[in-house]
């Protein structure tokens, strides 16, 4: 039911330990990457990009990327009050 009949999935490698997990078991996060050249006037050049890097789910959730779903409504529940 979970896997969706795909067959065997790619693997890749672990950001932080270099665990190798197969693409659909591991955390997928987006990091957003910010360079400039910090020039004052016309030569000033920056650049924004996004980078996508995976970690496995132990680094995911010690690095705080990934957590329970349980969790993640509880924090939803928080926000929604304050809101």
């Amino acid at each position: 039911m979970g896997k969706k009949r795909r067959g065997r999935e790619r693997s890749v490698s672990c950001a932080n330990c270099g665990r190798t997990v197969p693409r659909d078991k591991a955390v997928e996060y987006t990091k957003r990457t910010h360079f400039t050249t910090d020039l004052k006037g016309d030569d000033n050049v920056t650049f924004t990009g996004f980078n996508t890097v995976h970690y496995c789910i132990s680094c995911g959730k010690h690095s705080k990327i990934f957590e329970k779903k349980k969790e993640q409504a509880k924090r939803k529940r928080e926000r929604e009050m304050y809101e």
